[in-house]
C-alpha cells in the first residue's frame, strides 16, 4: 500500500498522462502536424514549380535551336568560266584576287537557270530565292581556290540554299515566303537527292554576316575568349591580394571600414555604370581601342572584382585561427603564415568565387554596349586590340533580325552560352571539392 508521501506524485504522475491525452491537447498535437505537413508540401511544391520552369525554359530554348545548327544544301552542275583567273597563275597572289571578284552568284544562276530551262525575267527572280546570297558565292570561290583545275570545266557543288529554301527544308508545314514554283523546284531537288540538310560546322567557325547561311558564333566565341583572359589576369590578383590585406594585415579602423563598405557596395552597382566608367576611362582619357578585348576585359574586371574581393574575405575567415596560431608558434612570419598556411586552405573558396564572377561576366552585356562592342563584326579576332564581340552581344544583334534564320541562330547561340555557364559552374564546384578533399 502507497503511503501518504506517494500520493500527491501519483496523482501528479496521473494527471500529466491525462492531460497530453486529453481532446484539447490531441487537437493542438494533430494541427502542429498538419502545419508541419504542409510547410513541406508548400515546400516540395515551390521546388516542383521551380524545376517545371526551368524545364520549360531549356525545352523551349532547345526547339527553337534545334534547326540552327543545321544548313540546307543544293547540289548543282555548275560551269566553271575559263576567265576566271584572268592570266593569272594558280598560287599567285593576284590568282587569288581574281577568284575573290568574280561574280560567282551570276554563275550559280546560270546552274539553275539551265537547269530548270527558266528564260523569263520572273523565273530568274524566282530562282534567285533558292540559293544564298552569299553563301554561294563563297562555297563556289572555296572550290575554286583548293583545285583550280576546274577552270574551265563542269563540277557538281553543294551550294548553301536560301533562307526561305532552308527553313522549307526544315520544316515542309511551315509557312514560308516561297512561291508555289520555288517549292516545286525544291521538291525536284528533294526527288532527285540533290537537296539535304546537314550539320553546320560553319556555325562554330566563322563571324557575323548579313546572309544567315554564313552567320556563325565562331568570332563571338574568340572574342568572349580573349577578353576573359584579360578579366582573369587584371581581376583575380588584385582581388585576391585585396582580401588578404584587408583579412590578415589591414588595422581595424575608419578608413578600413569605408572600404570594405565601399565595396560591398560596388557589388550591387549596375553592370551599365561600369560600362560608362570604362567608356569614360579606357576609351575617352586613355584612347584604347574601341571594341577590343582588352578594353572589354578591363572594364568587366572592373564589375567582377567585388565578387572576388568579398568570395576571397569569406573564404580566409573561414581558415581556423588554430593554424595562424600553429605556424605563428613555430616561428613563421604573418607572410610566411598567409602564403604557405592560409590561402591554400582558403584556395578552394577563391577559386569559386572567382568562376562565378567570370560566369557572371561572360553573360554581361549592358557594359560592352558601352565601350561599343555591339559592332558589326565579320572577322574573327587574332589579338587582344582587334575589335571584336563577345557572344551575349552577338545573341542581342540576332534577336533583332527579322528572318526566321536569325531566330533559331539566336537560340542556338543562347544554348552555347548556357552550356558555357553550367560548365563553369560546374568547375567551380568540382574545383571546391577536390581541394577541400585534398
Amino acid at each position: 500500500m502507497a503511503s501518504a508521501s506517494d500520493r500527491p506524485a501519483s496523482r501528479h504522475r496521473d494527471g500529466g498522462r491525462a492531460q497530453w491525452h486529453s481532446p484539447a491537447m490531441t487537437r493542438r498535437i494533430r494541427r502542429r502536424y498538419l502545419g508541419d505537413r504542409l510547410f513541406r508540401a508548400a515546400g516540395l511544391a515551390a521546388l516542383t514549380a521551380a524545376g517545371l520552369f526551368l524545364l520549360l525554359l531549356v525545352g523551349n530554348i532547345a526547339w527553337q535551336a534545334r534547326t540552327g545548327f543545321f544548313q540546307t544544301e543544293l547540289r548543282l552542275e555548275v560551269a566553271i568560266p575559263a576567265d576566271v583567273a584572268a592570266g593569272e597563275t594558280p598560287g599567285s597572289p593576284g590568282f587569288g584576287a581574281a577568284v575573290d571578284a568574280y561574280p560567282w552568284r551570276s554563275v550559280a544562276l546560270s546552274a539553275l537557270r539551265e537547269r530548270f530551262g527558266a528564260d523569263s525575267r520572273g523565273d530568274l527572280a524566282s530562282l534567285r530565292g533558292l540559293i544564298s546570297r552569299g553563301g554561294a558565292a563563297v562555297a563556289l570561290r572555296a572550290a575554286v581556290r583548293d583545285d583550280p583545275t576546274l577552270i574551265g570545266r563542269r563540277a557538281t557543288l553543294w551550294l548553301p540554299a536560301s533562307e526561305p529554301a532552308d527553313q522549307w527544308a526544315k520544316d515542309r508545314d511551315a509557312a514560308t515566303a516561297l512561291s508555289e514554283r520555288q517549292v516545286g523546284w525544291l521538291e525536284s531537288f528533294a526527288a532527285a537527292g540533290d537537296l539535304k540538310t546537314h550539320f553546320n560546322g560553319r556555325f562554330f567557325a566563322t563571324g557575323n554576316s548579313r546572309d544567315p547561311a554564313l552567320a556563325g558564333i565562331g568570332g563571338a566565341v574568340i572574342g568572349s575568349f580573349l577578353t576573359l583572359l584579360v578579366t582573369l589576369a587584371v581581376a583575380f590578383p588584385i582581388g585576391v591580394f585585396t582580401a588578404i590585406y584587408l583579412e590578415e594585415f589591414a588595422p581595424q579602423n575608419r578608413i578600413t571600414d569605408f572600404i570594405e563598405v565601399n565595396i560591398n557596395n560596388l557589388a550591387a552597382v549596375p553592370s551599365i555604370v561600369f560600362g560608362l566608367l570604362g567608356l569614360q576611362v579606357f576609351l575617352n582619357t586613355f584612347g584604347m581601342p574601341r571594341s577590343a578585348p582588352v578594353v572589354g576585359g578591363l572594364t568587366l574586371a572592373l564589375m567582377t572584382l567585388p565578387t572576388i574581393i568579398i568570395s576571397g574575405r569569406a573564404a580566409l575567415k573561414a581558415v581556423p585561427n588554430s593554424i595562424r596560431d600553429a605556424a605563428l608558434g613555430l616561428g613563421a612570419s604573418r607572410t610566411q603564415v598567409v602564403l604557405h598556411h592560409v590561402l591554400p586552405a582558403a584556395m578552394p573558396g577563391m577559386l569559386t568565387g572567382t568562376i562565378i564572377g567570370m560566369a557572371q561576366a561572360l553573360g554581361e552585356t549592358a557594359p560592352l554596349l558601352m565601350i561599343g562592342m555591339v559592332a558589326f563584326i565579320v572577322e574573327v579576332p587574332a589579338s587582344f586590340t582587334e575589335a571584336a564581340t563577345v557572344l551575349p552581344v552577338q545573341i542581342y544583334m540576332w534577336a533583332e533580325l527579322p528572318e526566321a534564320a536569325y531566330r533559331a541562330k539566336t537560340a542556338a547561340g543562347i544554348s552555347v552560352l548556357l552550356i558555357f555557364l553550367i560548365s563553369m559552374n560546374a568547375l567551380a564546384v568540382y574545383l571546391r571539392n577536390r581541394f577541400e578533399t585534398k
